[in-house]
């Protein structure tokens, strides 16, 4: 699966944060800025959105995150998935992709 800009550039933001914990405590007390003076360029978050990064790297501590609540008219199924389910085949319960409702763009 080929992994989206955005997920690229957690995926280094985060292994640059394992390793510097100065730039790990930039990203919690100053996320944007951080990411921008990362990136050498503006964010583009969503209008009335925010950015958090939480520390969890205690491995002592068991971690649960709460996720949005699902809507369920931001179900999508592919068309794969959709034949799957007109067909009729009990035996296969296919996967539902479902779109966040609080992030409709890219961030980065």
């Amino acid at each position: 699966m080929e992994l989206t800009n955005d997920q690229k550039i957690l995926d280094v933001l985060v292994k640059k944060a394992w390793k510097d914990p100065t730039f790990k405590n930039d990203l919690i007390t100053r996320p944007v800025a951080t990411i921008e003076n990362f990136l050498g360029r503006p964010i583009h978050l969503p209008e009335g959105k925010s950015i958090t990064f939480v520390d969890q790297t205690d491995s002592s501590t068991i971690f649960i995150n709460i996720p949005a609540e699902i809507n369920m008219e931001d179900v999508e199924l592919s068309e794969e998935q959709l034949d799957t389910v007109s067909g009729g085949d009990g035996d296969i319960t296919p996967p539902i992709i479902i779109k966040p409702t609080n992030s409709s763009s890219t961030i980065f």
